[in-house]
């Protein structure tokens, strides 16, 4: 089992956490990021790793790296410094990892890959998988399909496992208590099919993807099992978009979000919900 684990952007909500999932369960975890949070109760190391001398040494030591340092959505700064941080410290982390022979890649890959926002371009089926054509709509979500595809190629040269995790929009609990009021209007959240994931079940993901048997490079949708509705997920699908193919359910408010194949191959099973938290409306 590996047991010294980097994860980079760990002052962030995805990193926080990971950290905290990995040293739960037992790992050797440091975190680096550009800033220090000081309460992770891990080591912290400053890093930009968008210098690949600086990821190299960053990594050293290492048996194997969750990366999930990026610019975290769009938007956030100039589409020009998104896809330059993002897709820069992405083939850094891959290439120094081959380069000191780690043995397992976890990257922030994102379900923006898969064609979000949906109202602009109407997924081809759902709940959508990783079948599903990737049709980046933006800067960020193409620098996350160029992160899938260098995955794949480092993982061919090198052998390393790269595992992409297509998370969904990431929830903390405190978050949760503006839920209810998405419920009067589903068009607030149609843009991703009403999807999110719990951060713990998301950092449960992490940790599963680097002790899940794999070779090669994988992407795999994370997403919590329910919606952020409380109506019915096909009553939702049939209103919003009439012309998307409806493949079945388990559940009348499941995911839209396919899991899974993450839930076969990484043995995912998310425990949290939204409606453990606060009162549905209505």
């Amino acid at each position: 089992m590996m047991k010294k684990i980097l994860v980079t952007g760990g002052a962030g909500k995805a990193g926080r956490a990971t950290v905290q999932e990995l040293l739960a369960y037992g790992y050797e975890v440091q975190s680096t990021d550009l800033v220090r949070h000081g309460g992770l109760g891990c080591p912290e190391m400053r890093a930009d790793l968008t210098d690949l001398g600086q990821a190299i040494d960053v990594l050293k030591g290492f048996e194997a790296v969750v990366h999930l340092a990026a610019i975290p959505g769009p938007g956030i700064v100039s589409d020009v410094q998104t896809f330059h941080i993002n897709t820069t410290s992405t083939y850094n982390v891959f290439s120094a990892a081959a380069t000191l022979n780690m043995k397992r890649v976890v990257w922030a890959s994102s379900e923006t890959t898969l064609g979000l926002p949906f109202p602009a371009n109407p997924p081809a089926y759902a709940p959508v998988d990783e079948a599903h054509p990737l049709t980046p709509h933006t800067t960020y979500a193409l620098s996350k399909v160029v992160g899938e595809e260098l995955a794949r190629q480092f993982s061919r040269w090198s052998g390393i496992p790269i595992v992409g995790l297509r998370f969904s929009n990431i929830m903390e609990p405190a978050d949760y208590a503006r839920f209810p009021s998405f419920q009067a209007d589903p068009e607030l959240r149609a843009w991703n099919l009403w999807g999110y994931v719990d951060a713990r079940d998301m950092a449960q993901s992490c940790r599963l993807a680097l002790e899940a048997d794999l070779t090669g490079a994988s992407a795999f949708i994370i997403a919590a099992a329910d919606t952020v509705m409380t109506r019915p997920s096909a009553e939702l699908l049939a209103e919003r978009f009439p012309q998307t193919e409806l493949r079945g359910l388990t559940d009348s408010r499941a995911t839209l979000l396919s899991i899974d194949a993450a839930k076969q191959v990484l043995g995912y099973r998310p425990a949290y919900s939204w409606t453990d938290h606060v009162e549905p409306a209505g």
